[in-house]
Parts: C-alpha cells; sequence; structure tokens
C-alpha cells in the first residue's frame, strides 16, 4: 500500500472511531460536513479557485434519516479498508450494487451513494481515487503535439497523441496523476464541449496548423478530464480554452472547468484551472453573427437567472452576455457557425477569437 494510500485509510477509520467515540460517550453520533451549495463557495486568494466556505450539514442519527446515512457510512467505510488492503478497485456503479446485501445500508439509488462518496472527499480531504473508486470511462479524449508516458499492466509506455492514436485521439485515464508529460509542441490547449466540433476541427487540421492540444470534454466534464486540464495548465505553462454552446448548460460546463464544480468545491486546488478562458459561443454572437438559434425555454431562463447570482460569474462580461440572452431569448450551438461553411470555425472564427485573447 502506497503511503497516500495508508494516510487515506486512516482518515477513513477515523470517521468510524469518531462516531465510535461519541457513542461511548453517551452522546448521540453526528457528523458535520460542509454545505454544497453556491451559498456556501468563497473565493480563495491564495489558490485563486472557488473553495467551500463555513457553512455546515449535520448528519445526526438523532433522526431516523440520520441515522441510516451514519450506518450507511460506516457500511461504505468497511467496504473501502477492506478494498484498499486488498488493492482492489472499483466503480462507483459497482459500490451501489454491492449495497445490495447490506440489508438496512442498502442504496435507494446511485446518486444517494455517490453523494457519500463525496462526503468521505470533504471529511478525509482525499480524492475518491485515493479510495480506489473511479467512475465508469468518460470516453473523453486529447489530440495533438503531446507525448506522454503512462503505467500499464504490461509496463510503461509512450504515447504521441497526434502520431501513435487514431481519429479520436488518446482517451484520458481515471487517475491523470500517473501520467507523465515527456515533451511537447503546443501552444495552448483548446478544450471542446461537443464531439462533433472536436472531430471537425481534427478534421482541419487545426491541432497541426496551431500547435494545439485538443481536448474532448464530452459535455460536463469527467473529473480526470479537468484534472488534466489543470495539469496541463500548470505544468506546462500552457493557456488553456474553453470552446462550448451558448446556453446556460454550457456556461456551467465552462466554470466547472475554470472555477470547479459547486458539487466538488472542496477539489477546486485539485481540478479547477482558473487561468482557462472562456472562447464558447457568446449570446452577443448570435447576433453579431446572426447564428441559426433555438428559443430559450422556461428551463434555460431559470438557469441564466440563477447564473446571475452566482458568485462564479459575478463579473461585468458574464452579467453583459447573460442578461443580453434573457433580452433576445435565444441559444445557439456550436456547429451553427456552419452557416458560414464547414471550415469557418478554424479559419476565422476561432482564429479571430483567440488572437483577441493574445493565445495566438
Amino acid at each position: 500500500m502506497r503511503e497516500i494510500e495508508r494516510r487515506c485509510l486512516q482518515a477513513l477509520i477515523g470517521i468510524v472511531q469518531d462516531i465510535y467515540d461519541q457513542m461511548k460517550a453517551g452522546q448521540v453520533p453526528e457528523l458535520h460536513i460542509a454545505t454544497r451549495t453556491k451559498h456556501n463557495i468563497e473565493f480563495n486568494e491564495e489558490s485563486e479557485v472557488w473553495v467551500y466556505g463555513d457553512r455546515k450539514s449535520v448528519r445526526s442519527a438523532k433522526t431516523v434519516k440520520g441515522a441510516y446515512r451514519i450506518l450507511k457510512m460506516t457500511y461504505v467505510i468497511g467496504f473501502l479498508k477492506e478494498q484498499l488492503n486488498l488493492n482492489k478497485s472499483s466503480t462507483l456503479r459497482e459500490l451501489y450494487y454491492i449495497s445490495e446485501g447490506w440489508g438496512p445500508a442498502k442504496f435507494e439509488e446511485q446518486p444517494e451513494s455517490d453523494r457519500l462518496v463525496e462526503d468521505l472527499e470533504i471529511l478525509t480531504n482525499f480524492q475518491r481515487e485515493h479510495f480506489h473508486i473511479r467512475p465508469e470511462e468518460d470516453g473523453a479524449t486529447v489530440i495533438g503535439p503531446l507525448r506522454v508516458r503512462e503505467e500499464t499492466r504490461r509496463g510503461v509506455r509512450e504515447i504521441h497523441c497526434q502520431d501513435d492514436v487514431g481519429e479520436g485521439g488518446y482517451q484520458i485515464p481515471v487517475n491523470v496523476d500517473k501520467i507523465e508529460f515527456v515533451d511537447h509542441d503546443a501552444k495552448f490547449v483548446i478544450a471542446i464541449e461537443t464531439g462533433g466540433m472536436r472531430d471537425r476541427l481534427v478534421e482541419n487540421g487545426f491541432d497541426e496548423k496551431y500547435n494545439a492540444i485538443i481536448v474532448h470534454l464530452k459535455g460536463q466534464p469527467a473529473r480526470s478530464t479537468r484534472r488534466l486540464l489543470r495539469r496541463l495548465n500548470t505544468e506546462l505553462n500552457l493557456p488553456v480554452v474553453v470552446f462550448t454552446d451558448g446556453d446556460p448548460w454550457s456556461y456551467r460546463i465552462f466554470a466547472s472547468v475554470a472555477y470547479g464544480s459547486i458539487k466538488s468545491a472542496h477539489l477546486s486546488e485539485y481540478l479547477a484551472t482558473p487561468a482557462a478562458q472562456f472562447v464558447g459561443i457568446r449570446p452577443t454572437d448570435i447576433t453579431k453573427y446572426d447564428l441559426p438559434a433555438d428559443k430559450l425555454s422556461e428551463e434555460d431562463i431559470r438557469a441564466l437567472r440563477s447564473i446571475l447570482t452566482d458568485p462564479r460569474f459575478d463579473s461585468e462580461f458574464w452579467k453583459k452576455e447573460v442578461n443580453h440572452q434573457l433580452e433576445i431569448k435565444k441559444k445557439s450551438e456550436q456547429q451553427a457557425l456552419a452557416k458560414y461553411g464547414l471550415d469557418y470555425v478554424t479559419d476565422v472564427y476561432l482564429p479571430e477569437r483567440l488572437s483577441e485573447m493574445g493565445v495566438i
């Protein structure tokens, strides 16, 4: 067992020990966990990322619901202890199904077990990867002038993310910290929301022409993808830009990359890339380029209004853009730029935007 896994195991056991000590002292056991809402995130000046504030939620055995939560947590910690001792691993989905045999500690749905794993991350200050818990494969990929060295079951291998991979690129592994960056000729990294737009840039040779590392986010990016973007930015000193659709859900994708997501603010210093810049479709672009657009739904409107009260978007740029979108009541996709031809996004739109930002 590696030292970090040994310390992780000690932290997990410490939670159970605390529960036991409370009961031994004649107290009703309870746990205090940071509240995961936008009202409890604050900007850390030193690390320049958004982290949880001082507000806490209480898991107390005084209520039936609270007692069940604590019971389920002890079962999960017992499972993780055995898994770490055996040097085994499992997925979030497998953990949910394993609980079928836990009687009253069984999870009713996977989101419940997922949230409990997040609770353990907050309580221990370790990541689920240290628990040997991984998500299902997310399929996000990288293509560009970057050579990496990775550990596999058959030993160490080197991969060039242009020459040694197919059109889809190099698949990002679950544990990105096992990758070593060997060398690169990149000038910047562009993270792209959709596979269709990723394919357009690759087909048009955007990575070769501009020495760009193209990272497919595959919608809301997995933690491994966000970790990779942070490492590329901080270790290789490469600018990171995020290219998404022009709707509130896509703005939140950018926010999760740049500022950290609300539900994993405890990992912001590990996952977020505060230097990342937005090059996605802006509401003002919909007007400027007369892009094909869809009407905002009521859900879209509620999400945009929520963004206006989200401290991560508290800037003149976002206030202006979101208010403009609420005025025009339209949203548009990356592919809408194809109105001007299939090459327009790589030959005109992105070069102009990236040049304005000083990236190229």
